[in-house]
């Protein structure tokens, strides 16, 4: 948790920017459409460095990060998580310059997005829809939304055109307009005060293998021309919104080629969303941070010993890849994927520490994930405010006695004659190296023993 430190430490100075000048409108789409999905904390800095800033205003005085943990009344921490978060979601720019070991930054708002651009960005929108719900979601569109205008049905437009109304006499002297030229502009050091609207996020497209998906084209059905700009722009988005390969985008793009061998963007982005429904049950993804904050990693340097590597490959790995290296590289079933997805929201375990739940947990009850083992032990560890991988890999080691009974279903309190038997499987991260079960039972099949070996290979690999 001391990687904020390095970053961020409260005598750090920082100016407030607004890129544009923010309206009083934009204050209810933060709240009712950016908020969901960003949390209050986040808001809440958000609001706090816009209210720096003067009435029709782009620049704040001064500031200390001090001030700001006691205006907000939280640590320094999370001041800096609530930052990275508000410039994931394109809400905040941040600069900095250090100079004779003093560090000062420029925090640059962001206007949010125009309730339209929102309700059809593609990506917010459904990340909100899946957050909220249909109904809520229903009443927020209702609400920023209203009436068109009937003006061209029933009125005729009369209004006179600017050269229908004025007359412009214009000096003669090129003189005199190469005089007034600089005055028209502003200063060098300065900008006119105005507005400038958001753009919507875009997921870069290196994260997205076109070169696969270009190959698997068939040059006859989608030519690369139909491949433009604004289309592989969409694609990417698409492929990190519903978590989607260069071969299934292939077969989702020829569901949306028109008669003019154009990909229709409409269709793209329905088709997209229908396989994922198709895949998952009718649900549309959520908004979940993919991997430990950088907050919360403790890895800083290259890691070098076997322990090391494997907090590494905790702290840079999503619980979903997670969930298919234990299963030997198999997709796992949607039932584990809602079971940590559910843990995640509810519980608001960070993602490193729900990779140490999924081995603890995958190897002390033979590679299955139960849910309500799997809820009581997340219940335990947000109980203790668990933020980081080694902090839940200690739990683990500490507690695993206490597991093991929930497992079982025994209570956890046992007499001082009563002698515990081990006949669990631990993950090697353990200070004590993992025996062997008591009772192995009987495979039904060779492949499904082969299977196991495979993965406990794998895991010896991060052995102490």
């Amino acid at each position: 948790m001391g990687q904020h430190w390095q970053e961020l430490v409260p005598v750090d100075r920082y100016i407030v920017y607004a890129n544009g000048l923010l309206h009083d409108y934009d204050r209810k789409v933060l709240t009712f459409l950016y908020q969901p999905l960003i949390g209050s904390v986040c808001f809440s800095l958000y609001m706090t460095l816009w209210a720096e800033l003067e009435e029709n205003r782009l620049w704040s005085e001064s500031s200390s990060h001090h001030i700001l943990m006691n205006l907000l009344g939280i640590n320094l921490n999370e001041i800096y998580e609530a930052r990275l978060k508000l410039e994931g979601i394109g809400l905040l720019k941040t600069f900095v310059k250090e100079e004779d070991d003093i560090r000062s930054f420029i925090y640059e708002l962001q206007p949010p997005l125009t309730p339209e651009q929102f309700f059809l960005d593609g990506m917010l929108n459904i990340y909100l829809y899946r957050k909220i719900g249909k109904n809520h979601f229903s009443r927020l569109k209702r609400f920023f939304s209203d009436h068109k205008n009937q003006v061209e049905n029933e009125y005729h437009d009369v209004t006179k055109a600017f050269q229908d109304v004025y007359s412009s006499a214009t000096p003669k002297s090129i003189q005199y307009m190469q005089d007034v030229a600089g005055d028209l502009r502003a200063d060098d050091d300065k900008i006119f005060i105005g507005r400038n609207e958001q753009d919507a996020i875009q997921i870069d497209l290196n994260h997205f293998d076109f070169a696969l998906l270009t190959a698997g084209l068939n040059e006859s059905l989608v030519p690369k021309k139909a491949l433009t700009k604004k289309v592989k722009d969409v694609i990417s988005n698409l492929a990190f919104l519903y978590t989607i390969d260069a071969i299934q985008m292939k077969n989702i793009i020829f569901s949306a080629i028109d008669e003019n061998n154009e990909i229709n963007i409409e269709e793209l982005r329905k088709a997209a969303r229908d396989w994922y429904q198709f895949e998952h049950q009718d649900k549309l993804p959520s908004l979940i941070e993919r991997i430990q904050p950088v907050l919360y990693q403790s890895q800083k340097v290259e890691p070098k010993t076997k322990e090391e590597k494997l907090i590494h490959y905790l702290e840079t790995t999503s619980p979903l890849q997670v969930l298919k290296d234990v299963s030997g590289g198999a997709e796992p079933s949607q039932a584990d994927i809602q079971i940590i997805e559910d843990v995640m929201f509810k519980q608001k375990l960070l993602p490193g520490v729900i990779n140490v739940l999924i081995q603890f947990v995958m190897l002390r009850t033979d590679m299955k994930l139960t849910k309500s083992y799997v809820e009581k032990i997340a219940s335990h560890w947000t109980r203790k405010q668990i933020k980081t991988v080694k902090e839940a890999m200690e739990l683990a080691k500490n507690e695993h006695r206490t597991y093991l009974d929930w497992s079982s279903g025994k209570k956890s309190g046992r007499t001082a004659k009563q002698k515990p038997i081990r006949t669990e499987i631990l993950p090697d991260w353990f200070d004590e190296e993992p025996q062997k079960p008591t009772h192995v039972p009987q495979k039904e099949n060779e492949d499904a023993a082969a299977k196991k070996r495979e993965i406990e290979e794998i895991l010896k690999e991060f052995r102490k």
